[in-house]
């Protein structure tokens, strides 16, 4: 088992502190993982073995038909002395009316409480009933770069070399433990995508239009790091003579958001200081959902490198936002209490890179301005912009 420490960091944090810890991200992004890395670290930090509850819910292992009741009676029934119990409850969201039985294991036992979910089932209105202002909420991506790497580290293979595999397979665990060619590291994220389609989407929703869906889905994927709006998906769809409503479409988003598959980047106003509701983006939970849906195109590789640089921004716990300063699009604001960054993000040097940097330099205060780049001359600043190549902007500890 190789060690995530960043999330192992933060458990460690947080325990014993009166809280429900929720992790939630995508299927196979590494959340049971994690709970196994909390558990050996607990056993070492001198835990007895019999006062860690380790359950585990996914259907496969439990009745569908299972209830709050019933989980918390089997939890219970394994609390045999007044002593603290760590329990680490996986896929939480099969269980119906689970809130009120982690709820109820908080208030009326000795527990420190962690849960996984694949669903943001995970952060409804019933937790906000049963659980307010008792738990904390912790995203879990696929690998980053840096974890990448150490998955890697017996390759001997150079970063810059790395880098481009990590771009091509993305950062999946599953793919990231083998030397999987392009074909197979492909097939396993189709199987990911779709029991994530299958079991968080088509059956819970009751989605009778299984092609129609899919293509949606496909136009999203198509268009990561695009801004466009349910009314484009429509007309879109009508170009192709079928037929859909912007709600299903606002729907279909909807739930995709939900399954952790896409995740969604707002706009925000420098000049008004404020967060737009239109013409918003969607980046993928992992790159590899891209290239197992459309194949790996070495000339889409653009819009997947805001993808990645995206998902390193929200894992060093910034909120992210797409610029919009009067007429210029700034890639990412990205905002962490009182710190802000601004990253534009292009592939090649120096006729993408002045561009980028031009429209940087237009904003007028003194927040630190990155371009984020693949090129090899990447290095040094512009008049106060730094020029990133992307492997040391993905490995840098903070900016």
């Amino acid at each position: 088992m190789i060690v995530r420490p960043y999330y192992l960091h933060l458990l460690k944090t947080y325990r014993d502190v009166p809280l429900v810890k929720i992790l939630a991200g995508v299927r196979r992004c590494g959340k049971s993982t994690i709970l196994e890395m909390l558990k050996k670290d607990l056993l070492e930090s001198g835990v007895s073995s019999d006062h860690i509850i380790n359950m585990r819910y996914t259907s496969e292992d439990f009745d569908e038909g299972m209830t709050g009741k019933d989980m918390y009676n089997g939890i219970k029934e394994k609390m045999t002395d007044s002593g603290r119990y760590y329990l680490l409850l996986d896929e939480v969201q099969e269980v119906k009316g689970w809130e009120k039985a982690v709820n109820s294991l908080l208030e009326n036992a000795n527990t420190d409480i962690y849960v996984t979910g694949s669903n943001s089932k995970l952060m409804s209105s019933e937790i906000s009933t049963y659980l307010t202002g008792r738990y904390i909420s912790i995203p879990v991506f696929t690998l980053s770069f840096s974890e990448y790497m150490e998955f890697k580290k017996g390759s001997n293979s150079p970063a810059k070399e790395l880098l481009n595999e990590y771009i091509r397979f993305g950062g999946f665990p599953i793919v990231a433990l083998s030397d999987f060619d392009e074909g197979a590291a492909y097939q396993i994220v189709e199987g990911i995508y779709n029991s994530v389609v299958t079991s968080d989407i088509t059956k819970r929703h009751n989605i009778t239009n299984f092609d129609l869906f899919n293509r949606v889905v496909k136009f999203v994927v198509e268009n990561v790091g695009k801004t466009f709006s349910a009314n484009a998906i429509v007309k879109f769809l009508k170009s192709e003579g079928r037929s859909l409503s912007v709600e299903s479409v606002y729907n279909y988003l909807e739930w995709l958001e939900k399954a952790f598959v896409i995740y969604r980047c707002q706009r925000y106003d420098l000049q008004g200081k404020s967060v737009l509701k239109t013409q918003e983006k969607f980046y993928l939970a992992d790159p590899s959902l891209k290239y197992c849906i459309l194949g790996f195109n070495p000339t889409s590789v653009a819009a997947m490198l805001e993808n990645i640089v995206y998902f390193e921004l929200r894992r060093k716990g910034y909120e992210v936002y797409i610029g919009k300063n009067e007429t210029k699009e700034i890639d990412f604001v990205a905002v962490r209490r009182d710190e802000r960054i601004y990253v534009q993000v292009c592939r090649n040097m120096p006729e993408e890179s002045d561009r980028e940097v031009a429209n940087l330099l237009e904003i007028k205060d003194h927040y630190p301005k990155y371009v984020v780049t693949l090129d090899e001359l990447a290095g040094g600043n512009n008049n106060g912009v730094k020029i990133v190549h992307l492997a040391d902007f993905l490995l840098a500890e903070d900016y």
